[in-house]
């Protein structure tokens, strides 16, 4: 090697080794680097350690027999000390050196070394130190009918091969079984469903996006739902839309004109009949098939923002700060739940109808029960208004909530112990959340000052992705039947429908005695 590639060598503060006995470039940090470098490697897994000892295997058959020696400068303090090869090229820890630079070094070097008396070493019919390089660095195919793999996995050995069935022979039968262990369970793994659901891909693009002018840009109301029939419905000002998913037509389904204002809009579980509440206080209970109001419902003495079936029970929250149960039935008031100092602005049913979520103006969460005037449970966490509510369908009594700009927090409680369980501060106002139905995980909306939405994972809380689109604040949430789609509605005017979650898994077929078979 000639004394200007030795000197820039020196420069970068490097030991440079070269090995042919395994065809690979070494580069061994300096003194004061050596601690890093001791330091990375002891944190290689056991999985890599097996991997290059197949590598070295492989490599060693093919390359023995060849020796490269590097020339060293007559001076002392410039002197290029040789050490023990290495069958990898370590990762270098402080060191600004690329791939590219290295490729650079070692083709001068092969271009300055000459041929050895004695050895075998020639241009033509051998392979180089630079072709070995560029097959494990790049990927390039070595043009040696010797050494010749059928794929580029070098790891994939063909027992077809006498040269490389001799290399297994010479392998401990222990490591190779182990080997081979890992290489299945890593494709178990990987077949998993949860794994497939953890790495699935998302699309940050909204798949479709309908303009909705006039959509109230009001943090504490409720102007959008989607029913069990794959209906969607949007409030717009004084008027009622429907979207059907299934032939994308939209028809207006009712209008107020100038004597009020739609606040809150609910499906029923049915899909059949739609609650609308107002300004005024009133909620207008609408048949879908014959698009006709049938009853209208008074008790409230300002505008309800907030509804929530249960059976045939409807439950509306008003600026009145009360809560009153409804039984359109019978055409009466059941019941009454007052303990809010503010507005109420989020209701949500727990999913065995047993629970009543409310959240308020007033910073305050409280979980009622049918029949009792008492809260059965008080959260006061927040310091800024709950309107985000939601229950989990994956396990019993897990309630989540979400706080406004002045909060910016999700917080999770078991409602049966009456126990915060969890928290995390999402850095926006937290406007919507609910659970989705496939898999245990999460969407929250959000608005002042990123307006994103966010799937989330459960109980990791770990993101799985941030949907952006929207230009101002995420206020509405809704999601199709299938659990699959989300749609989401924001002070822009805009609403925008997103495939957030995967589908539900098939039930498979529960082979017992108890069930009823046939004899023939």
């Amino acid at each position: 090697m000639s004394t200007n590639t030795i000197k820039m060598l020196q420069q970068r503060n490097l030991d440079v080794e070269v090995s042919c006995f395994e065809d690979k470039l070494q580069i061994s940090p300096s003194k004061q680097n050596k601690e890093n470098s001791h330091h990375i490697k002891a944190k290689t897994c056991d999985m890599s350690d097996l991997i290059k000892m197949l590598h070295k295997v492989e490599i060693q058959s093919s390359q023995q027999g060849d020796q490269i020696e590097i020339e060293q400068d007559s001076t002392p303090n410039k002197q290029i000390q040789q050490g023990k090869t290495c069958r990898y090229i370590p990762l270098r820890s402080g060191q600004k050196q690329t791939l590219i630079e290295e490729f650079q070094y070692l083709e001068m070097e092969d271009e300055n070394q000459e041929p050895q008396k004695g050895s075998d070493y020639k241009d033509q019919g051998n392979v180089s130190l630079k072709d070995i390089y560029k097959m494990h660095v790049f990927g390039q195919p070595l043009q040696n009918e010797q050494l010749h793999w059928e794929s580029k996995n070098i790891f994939r050995f063909n027992d077809n091969t006498p040269q490389k069935r001799n290399i297994l022979q010479d392998i401990n039968p222990s490591v190779l079984e182990t080997y081979n262990n890992l290489i299945e369970y890593r494709e178990q793994f990987q077949n998993n469903q949860d794994y497939q659901y953890s790495h699935r891909k998302i699309n940050k693009v909204p798949f479709k996006v309908l303009d909705a002018p006039q959509l109230q840009d009001d943090f504490y109301l409720n102007l959008i739902d989607w029913s069990s029939q794959n209906v969607l419905s949007v409030a717009l000002q004084s008027c009622v839309y429907l979207w059907s998913a299934y032939n994308n037509r939209v028809t207006k389904f009712c209008d107020f004109g100038n004597n009020d204002v739609v606040c809150s809009l609910i499906w029923n579980p049915m899909g059949n009949q739609l609650a609308i509440g107002t300004n005024s206080g009133e909620i207008h209970i609408y048949d879908q098939e014959k698009m006709k109001r049938m009853q209208i419902i008074e008790g409230h003495s300002a505008r309800v923002g907030s509804l929530a079936w249960s059976g045939h029970t409807l439950c509306s929250g008003s600026k009145d700060r009360s809560i009153i149960l409804h039984d359109p039935r019978q055409k009466k008031q059941t019941g009454k739940f007052e303990g809010h100092k503010q507005e109420v602005c989020g209701l949500k049913w727990s999913p065995d109808e047993q629970q009543l979520a409310s959240g308020g103006n007033d910073n305050k969460l409280f979980v009622w029960r049918i029949g009792s005037q008492i809260p059965l449970a008080k959260f006061s966490q927040h310091q800024a208004a709950v309107k985000a509510i939601a229950w989990s369908p994956h396990r019993h009594g897990l309630l989540s909530s979400g706080g406004g700009t002045a909060d910016r927090t999700i917080r999770f409680f078991n409602t049966l112990t009456t126990q915060q369980l969890d928290w995390i501060d999402t850095g926006s106002q937290v406007c919507n959340l609910m659970f989705s139905k496939n898999v245990n995980e999460f969407v929250s909306t959000h608005g002042y000052s990123m307006n994103q939405i966010v799937c989330w994972k459960y109980p990791t809380l770990q993101k799985v992705t941030t949907l952006m689109g929207h230009t101002s604040r995420v206020l509405f949430l809704a999601m199709s039947p299938d659990g699959e789609t989300i749609v989401t509605g924001a002070g822009d005017e805009t609403l925008r429908f997103w495939n957030a979650f995967p589908k539900k898994e098939a039930a498979q077929p529960i082979n017992t005695i108890l069930l009823p078979q046939m004899i023939r």
